[in-house]
């Protein structure tokens, strides 16, 4: 018998670690071509951080453990550069007929390289100017000391520890023919995807949103707390040398590039080389079209003398180089004054608030509109009629107002505040709670979600009505044949051929068939006989089809299987509806709302009118009366100190919201209730409101469970009765509690451990040690497809 392998020693393992994570580092970030995923890159470093915590001789300086280190106290420590980092004058587009006057500053800065170097088109390297903070860093022997920013370019301050948290910059140099000493410039830069991701969670989590990618560079780079600047996913990318000591470097810019790449460092894939001037103006022309698919912003590109002999003969003139120039893109970035503040209505009801603003340009573009994204955005600018704000429009960005200028705030101004009724139809508007977007109610009768609720209606998992697609829908839309999906059902022959020789005639294509008198009719027929064909429906497709927000194909077919019909389905309240599986408060109250809406109501009649019909209708379910009780409706109503146990102690003794209210609180701490509880509970029920909403879902409940019918549900007679399930894994269609919910709903007890009693085990992505057990003890195992077929069968 072979002896098993031995584990390698610490020191091997945690050597072993740091390469293979630099070696993702460098996959990553310089050749964009990542070779394990971020849960194998974060397993990797916690494997480390274990070893050197268990082992502390094993700690070095440049391990990727180190990279968030000591807060800084009292500020950054200054450092002055051993080279100036100089700056670059700028060029900008002029009027003219042609490139050499537009561009002229950029001929002039060719021609005077031509005259002094006494060259014909010189080989230029060429590059994005990227829009963030420059950086200094210096290796000795391969490994990464100090970081500085750029700061007068004479002096700067030392972020050595917060450039430490940056996955892009290398602790360590890759390879081994470095120089002794070697000096890096380049930008760290906040990528787009990583700026938009962190404002929408600081707009989620009512925080300080960032202006814009370089302020949000800047500001996360000069944080005192690393911890923090690791929190906010910086980028870099490398575009010069300073300081070189024990190796001669190549005799160019570009090829100086290859080999920092080569090292470790990212460098744009956008850097390029060029000759003479139409070789810059080409460059500059492509990569400017290219700039709103960029994944980082720029404001410009960077011409520089590829050989360094010619750069040197160049030289300087005050503080910036002879041999380089930035040519600049417009502004994405001004001012203007806000002339109003209106909402605008989605093609899925969501209320935007917009602001008119006075014409400006920006990036070349004339604004006159700007988006502030939700209320709670507006409320936190503090954005108001007749500010001066900063307007910014980058990438593919819609133009959006990031800044108040509160200095040159008129007196006088009022603060803004969400309007209640839509702008379109007049609908309420209505906020999901816990969210910042508010939306329309109106979803059937709104003009702006005309289209979108009619393309969703005649969708194949809706209505399935075949050939009514989004050409369709906006001709019968745009010459007003249909208003709600109702009027569809109103459509004749005469309709679809007419409106067909109004959209040819419109865009110019009738056929000649067609002008010669021969009108083709059969797609018209088979429209027609498709729209009649989907009057016969199932409910949960009838549901679904309305276009509900939140209302999925699955919780469409809840509520047909608890709910049985229509009927009940439109009369439930919020606070019925969560109680059913797979529908939480929020998918609730987005029911509850459509359904109170008038508009949405009247379309739904008339729809029935029509001849919908729904062929399997059906009477509530038995579960019901398992899953209803006016103590289930005590306990779900957010009372302060009514938990189950006093939701359920209540209704023993109150067994109704009329018969708890006029009792009083005596009674109910004489029944067991705490004196604090009791006083929650009283100033619940005195608020009118909230005892209307209990009162109404007790009602509601009652009529439910009196159509009912009284079916054996106890747990013998369910089809999981007496089996125990354990859940592992992440499961993609839904989530562990509501599987447990499921399951439990179907008889089945769901445990936390596996043991000889267990039934099967469900075993979702990335399933763990409870798998290995239901293995071992040779336990049934389930796949997620195994679970849903159950679900579908039983109605859960």
């Amino acid at each position: 018998m072979s002896k098993p392998s031995a584990s390698p020693l610490p020191v091997q393992r945690a050597d072993e670690l740091r390469q293979r994570i630099d070696q993702a580092n460098y996959r990553y970030h310089v050749l964009d071509d990542p070779e394990i995923t971020d849960a194998e890159y974060d397993a990797l470093m916690r494997e480390l951080e274990a070893l050197e915590t268990a082992h502390p001789q094993l700690a070095t300086p440049d391990s990727p453990t180190r990279r968030v280190g000591a807060r800084a106290h009292g500020g950054f420590a200054e450092v002055r550069h051993a080279l100036p980092m100089l700056s670059l004058s700028n060029a900008f587009e002029q009027e003219g007929n042609n490139d050499r006057e537009r561009y002229r500053d950029i001929a002039e800065f060719e021609r005077r390289i031509e005259q002094t170097l006494g060259r014909s088109n010189p080989v230029f390297s060429v590059e994005p100017k990227l829009d963030g903070l420059a950086i200094s860093l210096r290796y000795e022997n391969g490994v990464f000391v100090k970081g500085a920013t750029r700061g007068d370019g004479e002096t700067g301050e030392d972020v050595t520890a917060n450039l430490r948290t940056v996955r892009a910059i290398p602790l360590r140099l890759r390879g081994d023919d470095w120089p002794r000493v070697l000096e890096v410039r380049g930008e760290v830069i906040m990528l787009r995807k990583d700026f938009e991701a962190f404002n929408a969670y600081a707009r989620q989590h009512d925080e300080k949103t960032l202006a814009n990618p370089r302020n949000g560079a800047a500001g996360s780079l000069r944080q005192l707390d690393p911890a923090i600047t690791a929190k906010r996913k910086l980028s870099f990318y490398a575009y010069a040398v300073g300081v070189v000591e024990g190796r001669e470097l190549p005799p160019t810019h570009s090829s100086t590039l290859k080999t920092l790449r080569d090292w470790g460092f990212p460098v744009s894939p956008e850097v390029d080389v060029a000759k003479g001037f139409d070789g810059l103006i080409a460059y500059f022309k492509r990569i400017g079209a290219k700039r709103d698919s960029l994944p980082y912003d720029i404001d410009g590109v960077v011409y520089k003398l590829d050989d360094y002999a010619g750069q040197r003969e160049m030289g300087f003139v005050a503080r910036a180089p002879r041999w380089a120039i930035a040519h600049k893109f417009p502004a994405q970035e001004q001012s203007t004054t806000v002339d109003a503040i209106e909402i605008q209505i989605g093609r899925t009801g969501a209320a935007t608030p917009v602001a008119r603003l006075a014409p400006v340009q920006v990036a070349g573009v004339t604004v006159t509109n700007a988006t502030l994204h939700n209320a709670d955005q507006v409320a936190r600018l503090d954005v108001r009629v007749g500010d001066t704000v900063i307007v910014r429009r980058a990438g593919d960005v819609i133009p959006e107002v990031v800044r108040v200028i509160l200095e040159r705030r008129p007196e006088k101004t009022k603060p803004w505040h969400m309007p209640t009724h839509c702008p379109v139809c007049g609908s309420a508007l209505v906020r999901e709670e816990g969210e910042a977007a508010w939306r329309c109610s109106g979803g059937l009768i709104c003009a702006a979600q005309r289209k979108e609720a009619l393309i969703h209606f005649a969708s194949r998992r809706a209505m399935d009505i075949e050939g009514i697609g989004e050409r369709f829908v906006d001709a019968l839309v745009d010459f007003g044949y249909v208003h709600t999906p109702a009027d569809l059902y109103g459509l004749t022959l005469d309709h679809f051929l007419e409106m067909k020789q109004r959209a040819d005639e419109r865009d110019g294509t009738t056929p000649e068939t067609v002008k010669a008198g021969k009108i083709a009719t059969k797609w018209a027929e088979n429209l027609v006989e498709a729209i009649d064909a989907s009057k016969k429906t199932t409910l949960a497709r009838f549901l679904y089809a309305l276009g509900i927000v939140h209302i999925g194909e699955s919780t469409a077919k809840t509520l047909a299987s608890w709910l049985g019909s229509l009927k009940w389905v439109r009369s439930a309240p919020a606070a019925i509806l969560r109680e059913l599986p797979d529908i939480g408060g929020e998918v609730a109250g987005s029911i509850d709302a459509f359904f109170k809406q008038e508009g949405n109501r009247a379309v739904v009649d008339a729809l029935l009118k029509a001849g919908m019909a729904i062929g399997d209708e059906a009477a509530p379910s038995p579960r019901l009366h398992q899953k209803l009780s006016f103590a289930v409706l005590l306990e779900d109503a957010g009372i302060n100190g009514v938990g189950r146990r006093n939701a359920e102690l209540l209704a023993t003794h109150f067994p109704t919201a009329g018969k708890l209210r006029s009792s009083g609180s005596a009674h109910w701490i004489t029944a067991g209730l705490s004196q604090n509880a009791a006083i929650n509970l009283e100033d619940y029920l005195a608020d009118d409101a909230r005892f209307k909403v209990l009162h109404e879902a007790e009602a509601a409940m009652n009529h439910l469970l009196a159509a009912a019918p009284q079916e054996d549900v106890s747990a013998d007679a369910l089809p999981l009765s007496g089996q125990t399930a354990v859940l592992t894994g992440t499961l993609a269609s839904m989530g562990r509690d509501e599987a447990k919910e499921k399951l439990e709903a179907l008889g089945a007890k769901v445990a936390g451990s596996v043991s000889k009693k267990t039934s099967f085990v469900v075993a979702g992505e990335a399933a763990g040690s409870k798998l290995d057990k239901a293995q071992e003890l040779g336990v049934d195992v389930w796949d997620e497809q195994r679970l849903l077929d159950l679900f579908k069968k039983h109605g859960a």
